[in-house]
């Protein structure tokens, strides 16, 4: 579930538009660094920087990146090969450009990243871009700033609250981080290195946070976290909940109609969990759990701790609980050592769970992580044939999935205009993306359609009457 995109936040008022600085985000990866980015904005905002999509406009140029993907790294000092270009434009012209690296990848290269690029001014970790204004103050005395420690104090007590007005703009639909790092170190991860230890938002910040969200008229929220159900803290009754009590809790708030999260780990599945996707309306039908392999040789050298029967049993559970639940998932292929034996139990696993949707990749080696020291790397030809195998399975599984739902009545959450007149686009509870035209209804609303088509990355539908369910 990765994301390559220029994140913008709203912009603020105009007036003293004059006094203002312009701030570009490029934003790498995940989810999470979605939602970092829209903080960062947040941050920002208080030192008079108002967000911008045309980066040629910028007087800052922030690249929030990720460093799980093949070469990173790279294409990060590739991208700032580019901006350095630009910048040395801008001092010719008498005029200021800084640049910044924030997430994984300055948290892993640090130092490194003002060594080898010049033009960068800031360099800041994903625990402590709350520092980012005063990191762009000092440098702008002089002073090129690496801030990579991980932070004593909660960055997201020192983040600024959003106002109601940029909460607005950006949609019905929000993140909301409530867990970040991971403790499970699989031998392919850079996940531990570079965010940490697990961590869990206290319960009464996110509790604050999406009411904010709600009062602003966000009706979907996704929890986000590296391991998102592996998130505990103490709850009013002195007991320690769980993410199946935190969802529950959720479900109470006024206006919030839709719950997500993403992305969990088999290990962190318990009962509440489980009793809340039966028992809650508005935990929406659908879980992304990765399994990356189902060889159980291979789960145990990338130090999984499950094998591919406890997953398989977990799944049994969970459907038993919810049986309209859409599975989504992740996997890793041609992992060191993987023989051919291994591969074709990956594509029994696929076969037995039957995704709605998955993530599916080739193993390329991180710098630091166990699995860059085993032998047996597989052929990158041997990983090339294994992957189009396995993804033509994937793609045929979702589209059978998307087929299943032609001719259901489905509550759909309208989120933003479609191409042609009268087009909604909004997304069903499976998360797919659904084309509708609703012209009598608005974004927020949730309406009762019916599928009547499937398209290569979307469903159609047409409205079942006039009514607003929610």
């Amino acid at each position: 579930m990765s994301n390559d995109t220029a994140t913008t936040p709203p912009a603020a008022d105009k007036a003293g538009a004059a006094n203002t600085r312009k701030v570009f985000i490029k934003t790498y990866g995940c989810q999470m660094n979605v939602y970092d980015s829209v903080r960062m904005g947040d941050a920002l905002a208080g030192d008079g920087y108002v967000p911008t999509d045309a980066m040629e406009e910028a007087d800052l140029i922030l690249l929030n990146t990720c460093h799980i993907r093949e070469k990173a790294a790279e294409k990060v000092y590739s991208a700032l090969g580019r901006l350095r270009d630009m910048k040395q434009a801008r001092q010719a012209d008498g005029q200021e450009l800084m640049i910044g690296v924030t997430g994984c990848v300055a948290q892993a290269e640090g130092e490194e990243i003002l060594r080898r690029a010049p033009a960068v001014d800031v360099v800041v970790g994903p625990q402590t871009y709350h520092r980012l204004p005063e990191a762009l103050r000092r440098a702008r005395q002089g002073t090129r700033v690496v801030d990579t420690d991980y932070a004593v104090e909660d960055k997201f007590e020192h983040l600024p609250v959003t106002e109601k007005a940029r909460i607005r703009a950006r949609g019905v639909t929000a993140f909301l981080t409530v867990q970040e790092g991971c403790d499970k170190f699989c031998t392919f991860c850079v996940v531990p290195y570079t965010r940490g230890a697990e961590v869990s938002r206290p319960l009464h910040q996110i509790i604050d946070e999406a009411r904010r969200l709600a009062d602003a008229g966000v009706r979907e929220i996704t929890l986000l976290g590296q391991n998102v159900n592996a998130w505990h803290g103490e709850g009013p009754d002195g007991r320690e909940w769980g993410l199946g009590d935190l969802l529950y809790r959720l479900a109470e708030v006024p206006g919030l109609a839709r719950l997500r999260y993403t992305t969990s780990h088999p290990r962190d599945m318990d009962d509440r969990l489980i009793d809340a996707h039966r028992d809650l309306r508005s935990l929406m039908p659908y879980l992304h759990l990765p399994v990356q392999s189902g060889s159980d040789r291979i789960l145990k050298a990338m130090n999984r701790r499950h094998t591919a029967s406890e997953y398989l049993r977990l799944i049994d559970r969970i459907r038993t609980a919810r049986p309209d639940i859409a599975m989504s998932g992740d996997f890793i292929v041609g992992f060191p050592g993987e023989t051919d034996v291994d591969f074709e139990d990956t594509l029994r696993i696929v076969q037995a769970v039957g995704y709605a949707q998955a993530f599916s990749f080739k193993y390329s080696t991180r710098p630091g992580t166990p699995g860059a020291d085993l032998p047996d790397q597989v052929p990158e030809d041997v990983k090339s044939e294994r992957l189009e195998r396995l993804q033509a399975l994937l793609l045929k599984q979702q589209a059978e999935f998307a087929k299943s739902c032609v001719g259901k009545v489905i509550d759909l959450l309208l989120e933003k205009p479609g191409r042609n007149e009268g087009q909604v686009i909004g997304r069903s509870p499976w998360l797919q993306s659904v084309n509708v035209d609703a012209k009598t209804s608005q974004i927020g609303d949730i309406i009762p359609v019916r599928i009547i088509g499937t398209g290569p990355n979307s469903l159609f539908a047409e409205p079942v009457r006039d009514v607003i369910i929610a």
